[in-house]
């Protein structure tokens, strides 16, 4: 296996990827491939890029050892990389960084995003007035409800935000809005993808932005913990955070990779978001994945307490990742993440992202079943501030 090989020219991980949309973006997106083919390794943009996640971002996030936690469940030991500690509160800062660099050099003064937690719309906005460009951001209104705290930040940081209200109302369908807006105004538009998912080269470029995550901890876990991990374990819902810590890791082959998905309120209620774990292989917003569909191909409503996880596609490296083995995907449901959330904050005095919360479980699942000098690594992508009125409410409290 020869992961850094991946994608190939036309964007390709084996069968997933590629690119599937209208005549009237291969243009956009043939633009952005060259643009960032060519200035993906130009010193100057390296090292403005760098310059940004060191002073604006605060990187490097450190890595911390949940002692209490792993002393209490008595196995494994689990550390955090934390992500929370970002600029805006979490991952998303990393790639919209690089993105909004790439717009400057191509002379897009329009920034347009999708989000579905808000925390990509928040870092989104806020790198667009970093650089004084006009932007836009879709959020479908279900999301903006769950998550209007961050609905409010992006508008005092200077975005429109437009709530979708077609479909479940979710991140699919602010994501398909987004398309159409780019489809219109292409000529001056920028579209900052969240995710890595999309057409070629979104899931590769966003990718490559988030792979900061894992090339830190890969110098950070020999620092700290005398070694690398036995375990990395990340949430994925499109799967950004997951494939920044996954891929620096690829190539070593000791370390296992498992991403958490949204088992929602079980895999048998259907109810959930666990494309790898229960959905097939088609087509969605531009890559060829593993989707949530039915028997006629057409994409079914996903659920997730976890806005930034409720989204029926994934990322086509993660596709590929599971069929070839190297990671393995499990699901988490919602009262798992839930309870998670409360012993992370009661326990550590780390108030996680319900993202997070998912892949914590998971660890906390597995760590009293392995020896003490094991190593689980967990990417805690994000705070959780904005899951506040969430939490609330499922547990009766009208704030």
């Amino acid at each position: 296996m020869k992961p850094y090989s991946l994608p190939d020219d036309q964007g390709h991980f084996g069968q997933y990827g590629g690119s599937f949309v209208s005549e009237t973006l291969v243009h956009a997106l043939d633009e952005l491939k060259q643009a960032y083919e060519k200035y993906r390794n130009d010193p100057d943009f390296q090292n403005e890029f760098a310059y940004e996640l060191k002073h604006f971002v605060g990187r490097p996030s450190p890595v911390y050892y949940a002692r209490r936690w792993s002393e209490r469940l008595g196995g494994a030991q689990i550390w955090f990389k934390r992500e929370d500690l970002n600029h805006t509160g979490a991952h998303k800062i990393n790639n919209c960084i690089g993105q909004i660099l790439l717009a400057r050099r191509m002379g897009k003064p329009r920034i347009i995003a999708e989000t579905g937690a808000g925390q990509h719309g928040v870092a989104t906005a806020t790198v667009a007035a970093r650089y004084g460009l006009e932007c836009v951001v879709y959020m479908g209104s279900e999301d903006t409800r769950r998550q209007a705290s961050n609905v409010y930040r992006m508008k005092l940081l200077g975005a429109t935000v437009v709530p979708v209200d077609s479909g479940s109302r979710t991140l699919k369908d602010a994501l398909n809005e987004a398309m159409r807006d780019w489809v219109t105004n292409v000529e001056d538009t920028f579209y900052i993808i969240g995710t890595v998912a999309g057409p070629h080269p979104y899931p590769a470029m966003v990718r490559d932005f988030q792979a900061v995550i894992g090339n830190e901890c890969l110098e950070q876990m020999p620092a700290n913990a005398g070694r690398q991990p036995d375990y990395v374990v990340a949430a994925v819902g499109g799967g950004s955070n997951a494939m920044g810590i996954f891929h620096p890791y690829i190539n070593h082959e000791n370390v296992r990779l498992i991403g958490v998905e949204a088992a929602g309120e079980g895999l048998e209620t259907g109810r959930h978001a666990a494309s790898l774990n229960a959905g097939a292989v088609g087509v969605l917003h531009g890559n060829r994945t593993y989707i949530m569909q039915d028997e006629n191909g057409q994409i079914i409503e996903t659920h997730s307490v976890s806005a930034g996880l409720d989204y029926p596609g994934v990322g086509p490296e993660h596709a590929w990742l599971k069929d070839s083995g190297r990671a393995e995907y499990v699901g988490i449901t919602d009262e798992e993440a839930l309870q998670a959330f409360h012993d992370c904050c009661r326990t550590e005095g780390i108030m996680p992202a319900l993202e997070s919360s998912h892949a914590i479980a998971h660890a906390v699942r597995i760590a009293p079943t392995l020896p003490k000098d094991k190593i689980i690594l967990v990417n805690l992508s994000g705070r959780g501030d904005k899951d506040m009125h969430t939490v609330a409410e499922r547990s009766g409290i009208t704030l």
